[in-house]
């Protein structure tokens, strides 16, 4: 079907999860709405998150998409049930993913999972793992300086080492994890100087991958697949300034991705009905 994927996330952090989308599934076209202008969604209340994640989703459904990946870790943990429950098209989040990957890589069951306020104080990760695994030992960390710094432009660096460093502390106070799952789409950008911080023997799990993957899955077994030959022009959309959302966007896509690209300011409507 040559109908759109849609992508949600608060900002750029889910253009990780449409960079893997692009690339596990060439022939698929992709709408991709990113709520810079709100972002971040982690201090946020509940009632926020779904107000903000369902206006994107009515933007997105009236463009008629096939399938929503909601590539936001606090708006998966806060919405993803009444998404599914509400709407007749499939919709994937990103935590399943991470949770499977991280159990999959954990060789002493010791996970550690980092990420907004709002995804650590759901214990959506926890209870995924939990639910797969019950003998897991996790531990979880807020680390909430780290999508402003992200929204910033700010990946690599003395500054950005020593922000991650800080707010990874009280986590390597119990260093025996093996494995860290990244609880949000915009750490990925930063997963060389997180790595630098919790050392080599650290297995790092991001979401995109297994996301990516699943998506794949899901659009097979509902026959949603794009047979065409035509080359997809995607259409990226944001809430808030252009320049920044272009200068990540780079970052994450080089050439010749960003040839396709149309990007666009968007305003949302106001959600009907939750």
């Amino acid at each position: 079907m040559k109908q759109a994927i849609g992508v949600i996330d608060s900002g750029v952090g889910g253009l990780t999860v449409a960079y893997e989308l692009m690339r596990q599934l060439p022939k698929e076209k992709l709408i991709y709405v990113g709520d810079q202008a709100r972002c971040p969604y982690g201090p946020r209340s509940a009632e926020e998150v779904k107000q903000f994640t369902w206006e994107m989703v009515d933007f997105l459904l009236e463009k008629d998409i096939k399938m929503l990946v909601v590539a936001c870790n606090t708006a998966t943990a806060f919405t993803l049930a009444s998404l599914k429950k509400h709407l007749s098209i499939p919709v994937i989040g990103v935590i399943q993913p991470g949770a499977r990957a991280a159990i999959k890589f954990t060789k002493n069951n010791r996970i550690g999972i980092i990420g907004t306020e709002g995804t650590i104080r759901s214990n959506a990760y926890t209870l995924a793992l939990k639910n797969i695994k019950k003998e897991l030992e996790i531990r979880a960390q807020a680390c909430p300086m780290f999508v402003p710094m992200v929204e910033q432009g700010i990946l690599e660096g003395p500054k950005a080492k020593q922000v991650v460093a800080d707010a990874l502390e009280p986590l390597m106070e119990h260093n025996q994890m093996d494995t860290l799952i990244l609880g949000c789409t915009h750490y990925p950008l930063l997963k060389d100087t997180i790595q630098s911080v919790v050392g080599e023997q650290v297995t790092i799990i991001s979401s995109s991958e297994e996301t990516a993957r699943e998506t794949s899955t899901i659009l097979e077994v509902h026959n949603l697949l794009n047979h065409d030959e035509v080359f997809p022009v995607h259409q990226f959309y944001t809430t808030g300034e252009l320049d920044m959302f272009i200068q990540i966007s780079e970052r994450i896509f080089k050439e010749p991705n960003l040839q396709m690209i149309t990007i666009k300011k968007a305003t949302l409507p106001q959600m009907q009905d939750s």
